[in-house]
């Protein structure tokens, strides 16, 4: 297992840079950059000074260098103006949009995003998994329709929509502010218990919104999973044999229906933070959704590339775990034999 899993680590090293690459074209591809289109409103409003800064700026930051050159600057791998200075040095680029550090930029998102969506992920599967599995045992049932209906409803729900539900009926029925991670009141305020819990209702309203979707998705795979299992000739044979049937839905069909339910986390986690972009606005979640859409907007090439590039090591992060998962889980995973298709 520790052979697979470093295995597995020096692949994401080529993946990484692979990504970062096109990333960094993807960002290039509209016409000008921030500085270019400033230096244009510049110059036709004749203001020579602003100019020079502005020209000095693309100088200081290797914009004014060919594109090979500056991906090599942006990674750290190519010398710049300040030497070897890029993201593996731990500098993240510099924000023209808010004058000041990428790194600084984001510091106070990088947390609750975090947070917020590994929680929610948490909470995806927590509640999908025993749904789906009851779902499954209980196949044209009452309880299989009402877990149908509930995870039909959550799958048609738009995130954002949920949240201005609960938005305005908080405040309408119990006069009570959600958005958000903490009440206003307790702002600068010291860490206390009531703090505390004003952080944990926000934050769980927060995940339950952001997770709403998923369960949703991820009871509706899980049941198709299952029953396509308990159909097959194995199952027959186990029950023919005398094996209970608790014994034999957890040490066979579950196992085997969980395979493409843990592989889906390396896509889930990604999913959910740009899928929580709009929820974040509504609820005023301090998250990196709402400053990559501004990033985006004001051509801030060098604060947008960090943030793509973060949720992209989220999704290798998330594949490696859902792989080091599924080889636990299935033996031919890890030696190297691979599924049966």
């Amino acid at each position: 297992m520790l052979r697979y899993a470093v295995e597995r680590l020096i692949l994401m090293v080529p993946a990484i840079i692979a990504i970062a690459a096109l990333i960094f074209i993807v960002i290039q591809l509209p016409p000008g950059d921030y500085l270019s289109n400033q230096i244009t409103e510049l110059n036709a409003q004749h203001d020579t000074a602003a100019v020079a800064k502005a020209e000095y700026l693309r100088h200081e930051h290797g914009l004014d260098r060919p594109v090979i050159e500056q991906f090599g600057v942006w990674i750290g791998v190519w010398p710049g103006p300040r030497g070897f200075s890029g993201i593996l040095q731990g500098d993240w680029g510099w924000s023209f949009e808010f004058s000041k550090p990428v790194a600084d930029v984001v510091d106070y998102a990088l947390g609750p995003t975090l947070a917020v969506n590994l929680l929610a992920v948490f909470v995806v599967y927590l509640l999908a998994l025993p749904l789906g599995i009851l779902a499954a045992v209980r196949q044209d049932s009452f309880v299989d329709y009402l877990i149908a209906g509930f995870a039909y409803v959550a799958m048609a729900t738009p995130g954002f929509l949920l949240a201005l539900l609960i938005l305005t009926y908080a405040h309408r029925w119990f006069g009570i502010s959600i958005g958000g991670l903490l009440d206003p009141d307790f702002e600068g305020k010291p860490l206390d218990g009531a703090k505390l819990a004003s952080i944990a209702a926000h934050l769980g309203i927060a995940v339950a919104v952001i997770a709403f979707s998923g369960v949703g998705q991820m009871i509706r795979r899980l049941r198709a999973n299952l029953l396509d299992e308990l159909r097959k000739p194995y199952v027959t044979a186990a029950r023919a044999r005398g094996l209970s049937e608790t014994r034999l839905l957890l040490r066979y069909p579950v196992r085997m229906a969980l395979i493409p339910f843990i592989a889906d986390i390396g896509n889930l986690l990604p999913s959910l933070v740009s899928g929580s972009v709009i929820v974040s606005v509504v609820l005023s979640l301090p998250t990196i959704g709402p400053v990559l859409v501004h990033a985006l907007q004001a051509q801030d090439q060098f604060l947008a590339g960090f943030i793509l590039l973060f949720v992209a090591v989220l999704t290798l992060i998330g594949t490696l775990v859902s792989d080091l998962l599924l080889g636990l889980v299935d033996p031919r995973v890890r030696l190297g034999q691979g599924l049966e298709r």
